[in-house]
């Protein structure tokens, strides 16, 4: 139980993992101002479509960062649809 309301793993896999997306996002973009090693492409994908597709979204938005590049700007809103079916579809599934 956090803060009076019940989770599941599931709940907290996909907070935790769009957190944790999200901040990779911001560093990628604090070390491309720095010109300093970068985070690869493909494991900036990867975790937005294991679960982190919003906070990758968000994190485009907010930091300004991979808003250019096609394959994001193609690849995450999809991955954002893909996640919304998911989730609603398992929130159908318990109702």
């Amino acid at each position: 139980m956090i803060s009076g309301m019940d989770i599941s793993v599931g709940g907290l896999y996909f907070i935790v993992i769009n957190l944790l997306t999200f901040l990779l996002y911001g560093l990628d973009k604090y070390k491309a101002i720095r010109q300093e090693w970068r985070i690869p492409e493909r494991a900036l994908l990867l975790m937005a479509f294991v679960g982190g597709a919003f906070g990758a979204l968000s994190a485009m938005r907010i930091f300004r960062h991979k808003t250019r590049k096609g394959r994001f700007r193609l690849m995450i809103p999809l991955f954002c649809l893909l996640w919304g079916y998911i989730i609603v579809h398992k929130v159908l599934e318990i109702a």
